[in-house]
């Protein structure tokens, strides 16, 4: 009887000790569903790419993305001649995904590879083939300014390598950047270690 009461409560403690990634990644499906964009995304989106290291971001980060353009559209005249303000145009659709380096490295983790090859059959589907992608790489704001630049810029270019030499996605179609801590899903103080700004934001740049 006691081995079975320790039985059920080992299962937990090991539940409680997965990372954040591992449950909170989109499916293959959610990924191409998020990136699918509902309307002409090519005259919405600018051209760039978000990448990082691990996350707990959450699996459709559609809604939460940071916005690509700002309206650029003129104002027009209603029926009765007033002047209708400009109205902003949509964010591109993108997604947010958790990708597990080794510390302070560039070295694909078994885990981020998991991701990866999600990301790998999201983007080399049918229903994706005709678009480019922006994979950004950011981080959290523990370490300088300058080193989180350059090693999302690292991890950038690393998923990207990654997907186009096994999903055979043409390089082309994807462009690496990393944006280091300037653009955190989560505002936070310098030196905060907050996994949800450690993450890879796919965003669809249109076709």
């Amino acid at each position: 009887m006691r081995s079975i009461v320790a039985a059920l409560i080992v299962i937990p403690s090991f539940l409680a000790g997965v990372p954040a990634s591992a449950q909170s990644n989109p499916s293959v499906d959610q990924i191409i569903k998020s990136l699918t964009p509902m309307g002409d995304v090519s005259r919405s989106a600018t051209r760039g790419i978000r990448l990082s290291p691990s996350t707990g971001a959450p699996p459709d980060a559609r809604s939460s993305a940071l916005p690509v353009t700002q309206a650029s559209a003129k104002a027009t005249k209603g029926p009765d001649g007033e002047i209708a303000p400009a109205q902003p145009r949509a964010a591109a659709p993108s997604v947010n995904l958790t990708v597990n380096f080794a510390l302070g490295s560039a070295d694909l983790t078994p885990q981020a590879i998991k991701t990866l090859d999600d990301l790998g059959k999201a983007l080399s589907s049918e229903t994706l083939a005709n678009f480019r992608f922006r994979v950004e790489g950011h981080t959290d704001t523990v370490g300088t300014r300058e080193f989180n630049r350059s090693l999302s810029e690292r991890r950038a270019a690393v998923v990207v390598g990654y997907i186009v030499e096994k999903y055979k996605v043409p390089a082309t179609r994807l462009e690496p950047a990393g944006l280091g801590a300037d653009r955190p899903l989560v505002p936070t103080a310098d030196q905060v270690a907050e996994a949800r700004n450690r993450r890879v934001q796919v965003v669809n740049l249109g076709t």
